[in-house]
């Protein structure tokens, strides 16, 4: 028997991803993610000042929140993925909704994410949202690093909030910076590993990067007094009961530096940014669908994690988000789909800084690709060049509403079904029909905004406006074709399917759903839905 041939090594590979850093910031609605995220940019230097970007063609706009029914709304609707450099290092930033609807979406992102940002609203802590985010990061066993936001503004005590963070989502939080002041009085922070003062003052509207002036001890008791002298009791307070950074707890998703600042006015942007670079773990060996971990420097490969059209409106482009998990792409290299077997050239291929893009050329483990008018990727699809690979599939959520949807103008029926087919690969809502011949289309959604998103953009995209009827049924299982059958008679049940061929069964009752799964224990009626 011949000896299995060793599979190629790229050494730049290797080398390049130990200078990526790929995370996503994850928090409750207004908790000041996106401010902070535009504030990244700011100190990596992508941007001038805060919003604009530097371009050729003069300064632009390059808001996280790009699309224009978030610029609307002041909320996220979709992730945004940007790239930037920052002390010599690659730093791939995955802004996610934060809004519960939208919630799927923030998986699929956590699914290319390394490591995650806890952003915390100093007055509200933690909340429905953020506990529902943590557990995604659990299950992927993600590192977060928690910051403490708004302390420029009345809040809560932050050991309070310390207590809050260990008893409700079970992470011990290790601060590594602390603040010298009450909330609504922020003076500064003081750094734990130096024991320096760090003063922080403020800029016209946040736009420019906060001066900052690190000051000795000696000089802080006589200037700060008292809140200096609480600060360092806190500091001993904290030293005793063991809460001091810990990189190796950290990493295995056990403890969560944190830090404290104002991301509005640019306190403590610095030292969080900073501690993404020391303290995130870059991008190491992914395990496949078989629990295999794939060398960083094996061929390349990647993972589809998003998909999103009409980026551009003037081209209506289709932009397919890849993760690089190994090797080294170059543009134009050849790539086979692990599902299909097909073979395509990634021609096309661009950097993204939110919706502004450039043509890349190369891009290593922890980089983001967006492979533009890619038509055949699917979200969750393996990418590979050389030896074959897949990656397990991301899940797909099961969805809570349904809707049954119309074109309002017959003659829009193209766009309709053009819009309502991109808008399911998308992952915006999810179309469904029934296999007994009903030809009016049902979307699935796992909170109403998400059916307000898809009105929106059929109707401002596509040129398509609808009617959207709710519908009466409250609960899903996925099913078989075999119980299928015996659904289809049955009161209060509709029996749908998915694109890929998935059949879910539909029940207007959640008692006549339990009463069903107590007579029939062997009927297929799976909760989840991939």
């Amino acid at each position: 028997m011949l000896a299995a041939q060793a599979p190629p090594v790229d050494g730049d590979a290797a080398s390049q991803s130990a200078r990526r850093r790929t995370f996503a910031i994850i928090s409750h609605p207004d908790a000041g993610k996106t401010t902070l995220t535009e504030k990244f940019l700011l100190y990596s230097g992508a941007v001038a000042e805060a919003g604009a970007v530097k371009a050729r063609a003069g300064r632009r706009r390059a808001r996280s929140d790009w699309m224009e029914m978030e610029q609307e709304r002041g909320i996220s609707i979709t992730s945004t993925v940007l790239q930037f450099r920052y002390r010599d290092h690659v730093l791939n930033l995955l802004d996610t909704p934060g809004h519960r609807d939208f919630s799927e979406d923030t998986y699929r992102v956590l699914a290319a994410a390394d490591a995650a940002v806890m952003v915390l609203d100093v007055a509200k802590g933690i909340e429905d949202q953020t506990r529902k985010l943590f557990e995604v990061c659990r299950s992927r066993a993600l590192p977060i690093v928690t910051f403490l936001n708004k302390y420029d503004r009345p809040g809560r005590d932050p050991l309070e909030l310390l207590d809050e963070i260990e008893e409700q989502i079970g992470l011990r939080p290790t601060p590594v910076t602390w603040p010298v002041g009450i909330p609504g009085d922020f003076r500064g922070v003081v750094d734990r590993r130096t024991g320096t003062f760090v003063r922080y003052l403020r800029t016209v509207g946040g736009l420019t990067a906060a001066p900052e002036e690190v000051v000795d001890a000696a000089r802080a008791a006589l200037e700060e007094g008292d809140d200096w002298s609480r600060a360092l009791e806190t500091c001993a307070l904290l030293d005793e009961v063991g809460a001091s950074l810990d990189a190796p707890s950290f990493v295995a998703g056990d403890s969560s530096p944190l830090f404290v600042g104002s991301a509005l006015t640019n306190f403590g942007v610095r030292h969080l940014l900073d501690a993404m670079v020391e303290l995130a773990p870059a991008p190491g060996p992914r395990a496949d669908a078989y629990g295999v971990a794939r060398p960083v420097a094996s061929g390349f490969s990647g993972q589809v994690f998003k998909i999103q059209a009409n980026m551009d409106p003037a081209h209506r482009d289709r932009v397919a988000f890849v993760r690089v998990c190994s090797g080294r792409f170059e543009r134009g290299m050849t790539v086979t789909q692990a599902s299909s077997g097909r073979q395509f050239a990634t021609k096309y291929a661009a950097a993204v800084l939110a919706s502004e893009r450039s043509t890349i050329d190369e891009a290593y483990p922890g980089d983001v690709v967006g492979l533009v008018n890619a038509g055949d990727l699917r979200i969750g699809d393996t990418l590979y060049d050389r030896e074959p690979v897949t990656f397990p599939p991301i899940a797909t959520f099961a969805p809570e509403l349904f809707a049954s949807v119309r074109a309002l103008s017959t003659s829009r029926h193209k766009q309709f079904r053009r819009g309502l087919d991109a808008l399911d690969e998308e992952g915006v809502v999810q179309l469904l029909s029934d296999p007994a011949g009903d030809l009016t289309p049902v979307l699935g959604a796992v909170g109403q905004m998400q059916f307000e998103v898809a009105a929106h953009r059929l109707e401002h995209e596509f040129g398509a406006a609808i009617e959207l009827s709710p519908t009466a049924y409250r609960a899903v299982r996925r099913t078989d074709e075999a119980t299928a059958k015996l659904l289809r008679d049955s009161p209060g049940s509709r029996i749908l399917a998915r694109r890929d061929g998935t059949l879910l069964a539909l029940f207007e009752s959640e008692y006549w759903l339990a009463r069903l799964e107590s007579d029939h224990p062997d009927w297929c009626l799976e909760r989840a839905v991939v």
